[in-house]
């Protein structure tokens, strides 16, 4: 009722409106003669005219303040708020992951190389979640992006965190077996360095005593008066205690874990016994001349995995460098042996 209402108003407007022109042939005005219908396409233009402003102005007000209530600027500080926490929030992620980059670099290039561990590829410790889109939840708002990304960022860094704490766990087990190793290990001189100089044979090619033949010399011999302490060059428990090796005499044979032995040959007495445990520097006996032997001197010897290997290479306990040249010289003559 009301539309047809201002129809009505608005033909009458402007049917009541006559327009004249000008002839000039009777030189006098004359009405315009209009149908009823002639004001139709005014009418069309003006509705269009004012619905096409009227959305206009309301696309503009609802993207401005103006319409909006106390709830919602209430709501827009907030929004505001969060967003400047993101942001912070990034600017501290990207301080751990600094933090982070440096000790996994530590890790892998200096902790993991002394303890002779395999580093961890970059792949592993940065690796993401694959499987569905875990950050669906999140998509389709204004800030999707940022959240997204902050959340990426944190379950990456948890990642590291884990892989690295790991890593230190790995670590500290390896610091205990190579704290063990280090102690076990065959690492000072069996003979007291002040007899350093009385080493008589070192390892490899040597003229036999007795055959006068060159053979391969698998020990050292430090010749030292009988009864000279012979001390135990590594944590272990003592493994063989007798003389029932051909050309050993009296003999001492300490295991040591990790694959290391050490034995100490032509003693004239022995100072410990079968499966005691020792420490390095105890006295496990005492210089002879027992078995395959042509003077008093202790022959000693390292195995490793079976093999023997040469003693010099493991002389790091109680040797100065200039001690330890005197002893490369020495072991390296090609004398005779004492056995």
């Amino acid at each position: 009722m009301c539309i047809d209402y201002c129809l009505r108003w608005l033909v009458f407007l402007f049917m009541s409106r006559l327009k004249f022109y000008y002839d000039e042939k009777s030189l006098s005005y004359k009405a315009v003669n209009t149908s009823r219908f002639s004001a139709i396409p005014g009418i069309v233009l003006f509705l269009l005219s004012s619905i096409f402003f009227g959305i206009l102005t309301l696309f503009v007000l609802l993207n401005t303040d103006a319409l909006n209530t106390p709830k919602e600027f209430l709501q827009a500080r907030e929004i505001e708020n969060f967003k400047l926490q993101y942001e912070l929030l990034n600017k501290q992620l990207e301080k751990i992951e600094e933090v982070m980059a440096n000790v996994a670099d530590r890790d892998n290039n200096l902790y993991r190389v002394y303890f002779e561990a395999s580093p961890i590829p970059e792949e592993q410790r940065k690796m993401g979640f694959g499987g569905v889109n875990r950050y669906k939840d999140m998509e389709g708002f204004d800030n999707s992006e940022l959240i997204i990304n902050t959340t990426k960022r944190l379950e990456v860094l948890t990642k590291q965190v884990v892989v690295q704490s790991r890593s230190l766990e790995e670590l500290e087990s390896l610091a205990k077996s190579k704290e063990d190793l280090l102690g076990a290990m065959p690492s000072i001189q069996p003979i007291h360095k002040n007899d350093l100089k009385r080493m008589a044979s070192g390892f490899g090619y040597r003229t036999d005593p007795f055959t006068k033949k060159r053979r391969f010399h698998q020990g050292m011999d430090f010749t030292a008066p009988r009864g000279t302490p012979v001390y135990a060059t590594g944590d272990g428990v003592v493994a063989r205690v007798d003389n029932r090796a051909a050309g050993y005499g009296w003999h001492v044979r300490i295991d040591h874990g990790f694959g290391y032995v050490s034995l100490y040959a032509h003693l004239s007495k022995y100072n410990v016994k079968r499966r005691q445990k020792i420490k390095r520097g105890d006295i496990i006996g005492y210089v002879g001349s027992t078995g395959r032997s042509v003077g008093p001197h202790l022959h000693y010897e390292i195995f490793k995995d079976g093999k023997r290997v040469n003693p010099l290479n493991y002389y790091s306990g109680n040797l100065t460098a200039e001690e330890f040249d005197i002893m490369l010289n020495l072991a390296r003559q090609e004398n005779q042996s004492m056995d």
